[in-house]
This record gives C-alpha cells, sequence and structure tokens, in this order.
C-alpha cells in the first residue's frame, strides 16, 4: 500500500497557549506610539494582484450599467428568471435544524459525522467494501478548495517529489492550490480545438509518459470548463493505464448529481476506480448540487488500501486541518446531512437536481438552434454534447473582449460560458454575440 509509512500524528491543545492567556512576566499592554510619514509603508513592494479570472468577471458585471448586460463567468445556478435559488430541501432541512434548536459548539476536526457518513455514501455508495473495512479517509472540510488545499498540504508532506497531472484547460484555481503548497504541476493534454472535443490520445500518451507513482488530476464528471468527459470505455482505459503506471487518481467531483441529474451516473468514474484497487483522492463539494455556495461545505476523501494506513493519513490530515482552519463549519454540512441522511429529503433533492440539470440542458439545446439558425455553416454541435454547468466556445480572449466590450456578456477570458446564467428570454442576444465574436477576429 502506498500509505503505510505515515506515522501516527497525535494533536497536543495544552501546548497551545490559550486565548487571551498571558506568560508570566509579560506586561499586560504596551503601548507605543509611531508616527507614520505620509505614503510611507513596509509594504510598498508588495505588487498588485490582478483580479481573479472567475469572480473578477462578477466584479466588472456589477460595475454596469447595461440593462442588456449577462453575467455567464461564474458556475452559480440561476432561476429563469436568472436570480439566485435556494432548493425548497434546503428550506426544509434548515427548518428541521432550527427546530431541533441544537447548540453552536465546535466540531471535531473531521468534521460533523453524520456529515462524513452521507458524504462517504454519496461518493461509493451505501454498503461499499471500502466503507465497512473503515479504508475510506473523509476530512469534513471547506467545500471543494479547502478539501484540495488539505490533500496538497498531505501530498506536499508524504508524497514528497510526486508531480499533480492537471488537464490542459483546467479549473484555474487548481494551479493556485498545488503551487501554493509547493508542489510541482504539469499539464496534461484535455482538449481538442479542432473538434472542441477531448484529446483522448493525448491525454493518454502524456499520463503514460509521466513518472511512474504520478498524481493524475482527474475531474469526477461535468469537466471544468470544457464540459466534456471521457466515455464509460475511455474511463476503463484511464484507470487501467494508472494501474499499469502505479499511478494515484485524484478526483475533483463538484458536479456529483448536477450534471446529469443523476447521482449514480455522476459518480462512475470515481467507483470505477476505487473498485479496481487503485487508493485514490476525491476532493468533494456540495456548493453546486445543494446550491450552498456560501456555506462551504465539502470532505477530502482518500480511499487507501488498509484500515491501518486510513487511519495513519487521518491523522495527518486532521493534523494539517488543524493548522489551517482548526475545525469545519456546521451549519451547511448539518442541512447536506439532513438531507441525504433522510428518504423523503433525499428523493425531493433528486427531483430538484433533475430540474436543475434539465434547465441547463433545455438553453444548450436552445441556443444551439439559434446559432444554427445565425451561421449554419458552422458545426455548433459541441453546445450540446458537453454537460454540465459550462460551455466551451473555443472564442479566443481577443474573441471574448469583444463579447463583453460590445455585447455586455461578462465571461472567462478562456471562452468558457456558464449556461447556468443563461435563460430562455437571452438566448437570441447571446447568440448574436457569439456568432459576431467569432467573425470578429
Amino acid at each position: 500500500p502506498g500509505f503505510t509509512g505515515i506515522t501516527m500524528q497525535t494533536i497536543h491543545n495544552k501546548s497551545i497557549l490559550g486565548r487571551g492567556a498571558r506568560a508570566v512576566g509579560t506586561p499586560a499592554r504596551i503601548a507605543r506610539r509611531v508616527n507614520f510619514k505620509a505614503g510611507a509603508s513596509k509594504f510598498e513592494n508588495v505588487e498588485m494582484q490582478p483580479p481573479d479570472p472567475i469572480l473578477g468577471v462578477s466584479e466588472a458585471f456589477k460595475k454596469s450599467t447595461s440593462p442588456e448586460k449577462l453575467n455567464l463567468g461564474v458556475g452559480a445556478y440561476r432561476t429563469d428568471e436568472l436570480k439566485p435559488m435556494v432548493l425548497n430541501v434546503v428550506r426544509k432541512a434548515e427548518k428541521k435544524i432550527f427546530d431541533a434548536a441544537e447548540d453552536k459548539e465546535y466540531l471535531p476536526i473531521q468534521g460533523l459525522e453524520a456529515f462524513r457518513k452521507a458524504t462517504m455514501d454519496l461518493l461509493l455508495g451505501a454498503g461499499h467494501p471500502a466503507i465497512a473495512e473503515n479504508r475510506v479517509v473523509c476530512l469534513h472540510s471547506l467545500s471543494g478548495t479547502g478539501s484540495l488545499r488539505v490533500a496538497s498540504a498531505f501530498i506536499a508532506r508524504f508524497m514528497k517529489g510526486k508531480t499533480v497531472y492537471i488537464s490542459n484547460p483546467t479549473w484555474g484555481n487548481h494551479r493556485n492550490i498545488f503551487g501554493d503548497e509547493g508542489v510541482e504541476w504539469k499539464y496534461y493534454r484535455y482538449f481538442d480545438a479542432e473538434t472542441v472535443g477531448l484529446d483522448f490520445k493525448g491525454m493518454m500518451a502524456d499520463i503514460e509518459s509521466a513518472p511512474d507513482g504520478s498524481i493524475i488530476l482527474l475531474h469526477g464528471c461535468a469537466h471544468n470548463p470544457t464540459g466534456i468527459d471521457p466515455t464509460p470505455e475511455q474511463w476503463q482505459q484511464i484507470a487501467d493505464l494508472c494501474i499499469k503506471k502505479s499511478h494515484t487518481p485524484f478526483f475533483d467531483v463538484a458536479y456529483q448529481g448536477f450534471a446529469t441529474g443523476d447521482l449514480e451516473k455522476d459518480a462512475f468514474a470515481p467507483r470505477l476506480f476505487v473498485d479496481a484497487g487503485l487508493e485514490t483522492f476525491v476532493a468533494q463539494s456540495y456548493s453546486k448540487n445543494l446550491g450552498l455556495y456560501g456555506e462551504r461545505v465539502g470532505a477530502i476523501n482518500l480511499v487507501c488500501s488498509t484500515a491501518d494506513a486510513a487511519g495513519r493519513v487521518m491523522s495527518q490530515m486532521k493534523r494539517l486541518a488543524r493548522a489551517l482552519y482548526s475545525n469545519p463549519p456546521t451549519y451547511g454540512a448539518k442541512i447536506a446531512a439532513t438531507i441525504v441522511n433522510d428518504k423523503e429529503l433525499f428523493s425531493e433533492w433528486k427531483a430538484e437536481m433533475a430540474g436543475m440539470s434539465g434547465r441547463i440542458d433545455s438553453v444548450r439545446k436552445e441556443l444551439r438552434a439559434a446559432l444554427e439558425k445565425r451561421n449554419p455553416n458552422k458545426d455548433w454541435s459541441f453546445v450540446t454534447s458537453q454537460i454540465g454547468m459550462f460551455s466551451f466556445t473555443g472564442l479566443s480572449p481577443e474573441q471574448v473582449a469583444n463579447m463583453t466590450n460590445k455585447w455586455e456578456v461578462y465571461m472567462t477570458k478562456d471562452g468558457r460560458i456558464s449556461l447556468a446564467g443563461l435563460n430562455s428570454a437571452k438566448v437570441d442576444r447571446l447568440a448574436d454575440a457569439i456568432v459576431d465574436s467569432f467573425a470578429s477576429a
């Protein structure tokens, strides 16, 4: 097993000076007057960081005063009126939580037990052998980003020298998360600009050429930003190659149940790899499928070969989480656990997910039809062959600038649009903007 050399970590809270405590002999307060010169600062050499490539789109959108403006940047679901949506099932779960009048105590570092059970069951299926045999590390964390960051810190310490291979393109924050922990990352080919589809041959060649024992970051479903996933047969070939090369797969699962409207179907890839005997990382997020964007609900999982290895890994992940954020937030996890562990609410949630997925699928079809009407000489089939929230249009940065400057369509510079932010009333205008922008350069 790959994690047998990890020692058990113990967290010593007694060595931590309590908040408000004072060392013996230290004055309670030392007052010092500092005269600052105008314009002088110790931080004058700090460079200005450009706006976040995704969240910065929303900032620019808010500044616009145009009544025609359209925000297709951030992957957050909107109703057909383009308003934020809170699921009915979430409201029902919140009422149950409120009526229970529970306390506000800290959670254990590993998180809410009912949530951890629910998230493992969703990922692998209730009763999966890895769960029954205590081989699954499941640390309740801060949505997908926090989960990835804990795993990155773990890789930096216990898988030293390993390179993480990420798809080109990928979610922009992947590079930041691994890079900030000093973990080397490299691209593998993924997107074929000619076909606006998957470059499976290039992907397999790059995974094959990666040094044995590398870490391969994969999107569990609804690849971000392309919306292009391998077929089940291709997933099997990727799993076989990981076994051959002793690679460690790492799935980022941000859209389970939201991509196709089916929780089981969207869990196909990580389950395949785990069932093939691969020790597998999985980062999970509930921002999209439960609409809990601001609650930061997620988990980092690592399915190990033995229960002993899982225990050691959990001890170290808890140590890392303790230093990063100490304890995960409670409220959103209680919402998720309440829904998943209640048969009636769980069924209602699945129906609402199917509804959200279905609305996006409808505007995909409408957009393709509108594009084909305006330019029948171009192949627009990629719009409906892609899945999930996004469509990867193939627009260049210059063409994206035309989309924003001329048409007030706000989107990321890589050409990705979030169809979750589109409704039927805006389809024609978006089609006009896309066709004009492709013709502009």
